[in-house]
Order: C-alpha cells, then structure tokens, then sequence
C-alpha cells in the first residue's frame, strides 16, 4: 500500500525545494527572498530560534541588496565559476539556512530542512551551470548575456515561489 504524503510535510519539503533551487542559481537570492517572505508574515516557529533575523525588515534589505550586487558580480570575467570550491560551499550554506528556517518556521527540524535545502542547492548549482555553458555553447551567445536570462528566471521564481506558499497557519495570503 502505498503512504501518501501529509499536507504539511508538502509544505515543508516543495518550498525548501524551490528556495533551494534559487540558492544553487544566485546564492543570496534565496535568503532574499525568504527573508522578504518572513519579515511580512512572522512565523512563531522562528520566535526563540537563533533564525528569527530572517524576519526583521532591516535583515531583507540587507539581503536584497546583497542579491542585487551578485547579480552584477555574476557578470564580470573575474567571477569564479559557481563549482569552485569557495563558491560552491556558499550555495550549500545559502540552502542550509533557508531550508533549516523554512522547516522551522513552520516547527519542523531545522536540521532536516538545512539537509534538504544544502543538498538540493548543490544539486542546482550543477544543472544550472551546465544549462548555462550549454546554452552559451549551443547558441554561441556570451556566457554573461545567458547569465542575464538565468537572473530573470530566479527573480520570476522567487517572486512565484512567494506567491506559492501558505503561511504557517494555512490561510493563503499572497505577497
């Protein structure tokens, strides 16, 4: 007999999935948008957790100008490519914290959501970066002008993400 998944697990798991995708794309994208996300709508499940920053307004703004920024940086020739070592790690950790605030604010263990969130932003990083230099290669477009489609793609899927997802009490309210 095959277990069906509760409602609530799915709503853990899909959003860190997506979050996570954006952190293997744009590193602070994730994190930008999540703490957009939390600083609106407060969840109690962050109240005594040292991830609550995500949800003061000042913390959004300071990571939506970070996200700005590695979208410019992300273009210049002198940008290492996202599977160096260094790079590579700040997208796994970018994962972790969004998966590990996203299972926590909604009381799950942010153990398990910052797993999940790290593991599947590596995952990202990878078929992003080969969808990229493949694009670049297939169509003989500069790296950086594909760049600027794949910047338009997390900025929509973000902004779909958000529009998405429940609050933690399970009333939909759209940003």
């Amino acid at each position: 007999m095959k277990k069906s998944t509760s409602p609530q697990r799915s709503a853990k798991f899909w959003p860190v999935m997506g979050f996570a995708t954006l952190a293997g794309m744009r590193s602070m994208s994730a994190p930008a948008f999540l703490s957009h996300y939390l600083s609106r709508q407060p969840h109690s499940g962050l109240a005594k957790s040292p991830l609550r920053f995500l949800q003061k307004p000042g913390t959004a703004k300071l990571l939506k100008v970070m996200a700005a920024g590695e979208l410019v940086m992300d273009k210049l020739p002198s940008t290492p490519d996202r599977t160096a070592p260094p790079v590579l790690l700040g997208r796994l950790l970018s994962g972790a914290l969004v998966g590990a605030a996203w299972y926590k604010s909604r009381h799950g263990s942010a153990l398990s959501g910052g797993m999940l969130g790290g593991l599947a932003a590596v995952a990202a990083t990878f078929v992003s970066y080969a969808l990229r230099t493949g694009i670049s290669k297939q169509t003989d477009t500069p790296v950086a002008l594909v760049g600027v489609g794949e910047d338009a793609l997390v900025l929509a899927g973000g902004t779909a993400l958000l529009r998405g997802v429940r609050p933690a009490h399970g009333e939909w309210q759209p940003l």
